[in-house]
Parts: C-alpha cells; structure tokens; sequence
C-alpha cells in the first residue's frame, strides 16, 4: 500500500508527490532494530571471531534491508518521474514515458525498456476485493440503486496501486510535449548500498573459510 505524500498544497495540480510503501517501511525499521540488537550483542559479548563475523553481517544485513526496505521511492515532478529502487535510481522524463502498468508489479515502459517501481506494491488481494465491492454495487445500481455500493453511495473503490497509477499517468498528460519534460533515462547505481554489502560478504566468506 502506499500513499502520496505531498510537498506543496493539493490544489496545485503539478506539485510533485512522493510515494513510499508504509509497510516496507514499518518492516524495514523492525528489522534493522533486530538485526542491531543481535549483532550488537555478538560484538560485546562474544569472542574475538564472533566479533569479527558479527561486524561483516552488520556490514552485509544493514544496508540490504535499507535497500530493500527504507530506500525505494517513487516521486513524480512536473517534468520527470523519479524511480528509487534498491539499488539503482532511475530519472525518467516524462517525454521518455510511454506507458505505466501494474499487474504482478508495477511498471514504467520507455522506449529502451522497463523499470520496476519497488515503492508501488501491487496488492493482488486488495484489488480483487475492490473489484467485488464495484461488482456489488453494479449489481445494486441495477436493481433500483438500493443496498451498500449503489451509485449514490459514491464511485466504487479502487485499488491504492491503481489509484496511484492513473494520478501518475494524469501527470504524465499534464506534461505533454513541454521542453522540460523532454531527455532520456538516467540511471545511478546506489555505490553506498553495493559497496558495504560486497564489503560485508566478502569478509565472511574468508572468516567462514577459515
């Protein structure tokens, strides 16, 4: 699930939103707590290889549940869409954009590709029952609008991927063919997460060899 987080008004149709999965977040936070604590343990109490083992788990645990969890972000500008994934961040301007997608994940076509957006998860059971509340009040609507889910209750819900799909492809039209919505993909390897985590399973392979 995730949610836009905003950093200007609402009304402004083009300030940039800011989408993260909540979940991801709560767990990430849970098991970095976890793994300090264990491995902060290890490096007081145990001996001198113990130590050293703890250390390079530390170096190898913390920054993947930080990639895997804390790190990726979705943000979407007036001219580009932001996709911070776990190990790399892709800056996509809208011109590249040719489609969004979200079916087993959610996804961004250009025309060199696709990228992953690891902040969206996709909800497989969420959708399915937002799918049989919308059946449900079609079923209402059509014999007289009465009961939970008719047509005067409001629009049937959706999916929170689905909703964040169709704002992030109404932004995508609001930029159009703009000069500064117009590049190609960048993309950046995330250094700090790749090299501390190399680091870290390269020390316990010789600690574990040894």
């Amino acid at each position: 699930m995730t949610s836009p987080e905003r950093s200007t008004p609402p009304q402004t149709q083009n300030a940039e939103r800011s989408y993260r999965s909540p979940a991801a977040l709560a767990g990430g936070v849970l098991l970095l707590v976890l793994a300090l604590w264990l491995g902060g343990d290890a490096v007081l109490q145990g001996d001198a290889h113990t130590k050293l083992t703890a250390l390079f788990a530390l170096l190898l645990l913390v920054p993947l549940v930080v990639a895997f969890t804390l790190r990726p972000t979705v943000r979407a500008g007036e001219d580009r869409l932001v996709v911070r994934n776990p190990f790399r961040t892709i800056t996509l301007p809208w011109g590249a954009v040719e489609n969004l997608r979200a079916s087993f994940s959610a996804e961004v076509f250009t025309s060199g590709g696709k990228y992953q957006m690891w902040a969206v998860p996709v909800s497989l059971r969420q959708r399915k029952k937002a799918n049989r509340r919308a059946e449900r009040g079609a079923k209402a609507s059509a014999r007289g609008g009465f009961g939970l889910g008719a047509s005067d209750a409001g629009p049937a819900p959706r999916a929170t991927v689905d909703q964040t799909m169709d704002e992030l492809r109404e932004m995508k039209e609001r930029a159009g063919q703009s000069e500064s919505a117009q590049g190609e993909p960048t993309v950046r390897w995330a250094y700090e997460i790749i090299a501390p985590c190399v680091a870290g399973a390269i020390g316990l392979a010789v600690l574990l060899a040894l």
